[in-house]
């Protein structure tokens, strides 16, 4: 009911705006005349409207009024083609959510930021569902005060960027402002009355120099407190002492929060963004962004069966089952600085840009049961780090060779360095302690080493290692004729470690058959190197299986590093790089004046793509890792090139902008996104793995699925923005369509039905310098199916791989100052 009143109300606003007898007055459209500079070189000013690629720019203005709080949303609701699952699995991943675009794993897109690299996450999506084994940028760590706009290109990049630029590119631009301070503070909550949230962020500027330079610093807070949507469980989750009074400790499911929902979120980033010229063409620059997160979830509960060590024991903890808490503390920044000018008529730039992020990660509420039952509940895992470091030297010119213009020309050679580090935590966080216990079902039974939920990082899993590339490209576009555009693009790049080197090509072009109306094209290869993280990660933690009939089960799994002896003795092999091959069609139109329609097809074939394997469990598993000196009782994972996949698409997207007088301004986008991705070919199972039995493979029936079917197939961005006197409203409905959540068991899959969610944002200019603004996301409170396997502590029972959240309804106030 409430989804189809939220159409109904948008289609009848459409229908007044069309009957409207305004005349059609069109004001000036910033994002049609935004000049853009991704996915173009040179000195050739392109648009939105006449770029040979697709290309969407977000400004400022609409990350602001969406109502979301971190960036990762924001593009979700803003764009088509990008999606963010509310959880995909455990471990890491409910803070770096596999995000994906075009239905591509998030570090399958280049992100930049003011067109330098930023560097990854040192968090992996270790035993994710939805982007599976993948180690994307976290843009939630960018602050989104300091954005002036957002520049998305949707093509393959990799001959003009390098590694990772196969779905596209997202580059960040900063603001460039020299004056003026602005402040906007929200505040929101959930229709349940939990997940408070509040965000400030600041931005301010100020003139540099004595030739038109500037210095612009933003600040970004956010506090986040968890939401929670479980049904009833089984029983309470808590501690006890010894003597069996409650423990100071004591928190049931409800108190510790969040494990079906979001976690606890506190995020503190600064960026600024400076630029000095000097004499003679010549222009030093710089910018910098450097966040603080503390944050935590409740991880997976587990039965009272899943620690039967403790079964029998007096006044044991846990007796009810337990549910740990991961704790992580991360520090991230990145600094650029360089400069650019001109010799000889070239224009240059040189840069050098270096990340880091470095992740400390802890547990509560969790307990290694073989130093026994009364010890301790808190514990370091360790540490996980990631610095990159990037050095660019570029040169662009247009060449004059005689033809009615010029060629636009373009080269430079790249290096880049990087490391990943894995520390080891403390010792009690994974030994193998000396308890037995003498009572008890379990009495003589040695319990198994580790925590009973995530362990700690051992000596034997800490690991680092550094690799380095260098690349040179060459990049080259030219107007055939005034109405036809073609461009091309070669890059060789060349690493150590094994992973070789690569040669990416790209071929584009426009023609503009009719004035207003043009056809464009592209064709490339690309690739992506597999990512340190990928080959250096291991751990052990506890998964949840569902079984026949809704039942659960918990499996201690060790993720192996693919050149450690265990994963080999079970098929493991060194990763090779993924490579792609994209091809793009599109339509552009503007059948009158700031009306523009665009169409984009497109077709992504990738091979070797990294995936995780299923869970290879099983006495013959378990007897090969316990011969390569691993604990007893274990199952295993490792990443490897699983699969070759074809992803097909299309992009839709239509923007117009009216006058309506004295009723305001209006500006209408339609935006439609539709992918399928589908397995051409599978990896064979190694004959180490064949050899143990039939019912042995490398990439499960729920990996499959998981890799094909689990973000939403199509997805619908319906908007307007209306601007009367001192009144602004931003109305949008969103369809995400649906998607399966798979299983190796048949009867487990749930296909979960499209959903229209509808969010609101309502301005009121108090003053020149004062704004306030109610808004509601997801007003109508929509909700996925109910159709979940609900596990036994009463979680699932909506899924897990939501694209628009598990909390329903979120309401919000604002209240924005500019000086």
């Amino acid at each position: 009911m409430p989804s189809h009143f939220s159409k109904t109300l948008f289609g009848a606003g459409l229908g007044l705006l069309w009957a409207s007898p305004a005349p059609f007055v069109f004001a000036a459209d910033q994002a049609l005349g935004t000049v853009v500079v991704t996915g173009v070189r040179g000195s050739q000013q392109r648009t939105v409207t006449d770029s040979p690629a697709p290309i969407d720019v977000i400004d400022s203005e609409q990350l602001r009024t969406i109502g979301q709080n971190g960036l990762k949303e924001m593009l979700a609701r803003l764009l088509p083609s990008f999606n963010v699952p509310t959880i995909n699995g455990g471990g890491t991943a409910f803070l770096v959510r596999g995000v994906s675009m075009r239905g591509l794993s998030g570090d399958q897109v280049l992100v930049l930021i003011n067109g330098k690299r930023r560097h990854n996450s040192a968090l992996i999506n270790n035993g994710a569902r939805v982007g599976n084994a993948s180690v994307p940028v976290d843009l939630d760590l960018i602050p989104t005060a300091s954005i002036e706009r957002i520049e998305v290109l949707r093509d393959g990049a990799a001959a003009q960027y390098g590694s990772d630029a196969i779905a596209g590119v997202i580059n960040i631009i900063l603001k460039r402002n020299a004056e003026g301070l602005s402040a906007d503070t929200t505040l929101g909550q959930y229709y349940d009355g939990d997940g408070t949230t509040g965000h400030e962020a600041i931005n301010w500027g100020t003139g540099l120099g004595e030739n038109g330079g500037f210095f612009n610093l933003s600040f970004d807070g956010k506090v986040q407190e968890p939401y929670e949507r479980s049904a009833a469980a089984d029983g309470q989750l808590y501690f006890k002492q010894p003597d069996g009074s409650p423990d100071p400790r004591e928190n049931n499911r409800q108190g510790w929060g969040g494990e079906y929902g979001l976690g606890r979120d506190r995020t503190a980033s600064v960026a600024y963004n400076a630029e000095l010229p000097l004499q003679d063409d010549l222009k030093l620059y710089s910018f910098s962004t450097l966040s603080y997160r503390n944050s935590n979830k409740d991880l997976g509960h587990r039965k009272p069966t899943d620690i039967t060590s403790l079964a029998g024991v007096p006044n044991a903890p846990y007796p009810n089952g337990g549910q740990a808490r991961r704790e992580i503390h991360e520090t991230d920044f990145q600094i650029a600085g360089g400069a650019k000018g001109l010799l000889a008529e070239w224009g240059w730039d040189l840069s050098s840009t270096y990340g880091k992020d470095r992740a400390v990660l802890d547990t509560a509420n969790n307990l290694n049961i073989s130093n026994g039952p009364y010890g301790q509940h808190d514990f370091h895992l360790g540490n996980l780090i990631f610095d990159q470091w990037t050095n660019n030297l570029d040169f662009s010119r247009a060449l004059d060779i005689g033809w009615s213009s010029p060629l636009e020309t373009a080269f430079g050679l790249e290096y880049r360095w990087e490391k990943y580090a894995l520390e080891a935590g403390e010792e009690n966080a994974y030994n193998y302690g000396s308890y037995v216990p003498d009572v008890g079902k379990f009495a003589g039974v040695h319990p198994d080493p580790g925590l009973f939920s995530v362990n700690g990082t051992t000596p034997e899993d800490a690991y680092d290692l550094q690799r380095h590339s260098e690349a040179a490209y060459v990049d080259l576009g030219l107007n055939i004729t005034p109405n036809w555009y073609v461009g091309a693009a070669g890059r060789y790049e060349k690493y150590n470690q094994g992973v070789g080197d690569t040669t990416s090509g790209k071929l584009t072009t426009r023609y503009e058959f009719s004035p207003g109306y043009a056809v464009r094209a592209a064709v490339s290869n690309g690739f992506r190197a597999p990512s340190l993280a990928q080959s250096v990660f291991s751990t052990t933690s506890t998964v949840t299986q569902f079984g026949a009939n809704g039942t659960t089960s918990s499996v201690r799994t060790k993720q192996m590093r693919p050149d450690s002896p265990e994963a080999i003795a079970l098929g493991a092999r060194d990763l090779e790089p993924e490579t792609s091959r994209n091809y793009s069609l599109g339509f552009t139109a503007e059948p009158i004046e700031r009306l523009r329609l665009t169409a984009d097809f497109y077709l992504i074939d990738i091979d070797k793509r990294i995936l995780q394997t299923g869970i290879l469990k099983g006495s013959a598993v378990s007897q090969i890792l316990v011969e390569n000196g691993l604990s007893p009782n274990l199952a295993g994972q490792y990443y490897t090139n699983a699969a070759d996949t074809r992803t097909k698409g299309v992009d839709l997207v239509l923007d117009y902008r009216q006058s309506l007088g004295q009723y305001g301004e209006a500006k209408w986008s339609v935006a439609y996104n539709r992918n399928k991705t589908s397995i051409r070919d599978l990896a064979d199972t190694p004959a180490q793995l064949a050899r143990l039995g039939s019912g042995y493979v490398l990439f499960d029936r729920q990996q499959q699925i998981d890799l094909t079917e689990s973000t939403p197939k199509d997805k619908w961005i319906l908007s307007t923005n209306y601007k009367v006197g001192d009144w602004t409203t931003n109305l949008q409905l969103t369809r995400f369509g649906e998607y399966t959540e798979g299983s190796n068991i048949p009867a487990n899959d749930r296909t979960y039905s499209a959903k229209w969610i509808t969010d609101i944002d309502v301005a009121y200019d108090v003053t020149q310098n004062l704004t306030v603004a109610l808004g509601a996301n997801n007003l109508f409170d929509e909700y996925p199916d109910k159709i979940g396997l609900k596990a036994w502590a009463g979680t699932y029972e909506y899924g897990m791989f939501s694209p628009y959240g598990l909390g329903g309804g979120y309401y919000y106030s604002r209240v924005s100052l500019a000086f």
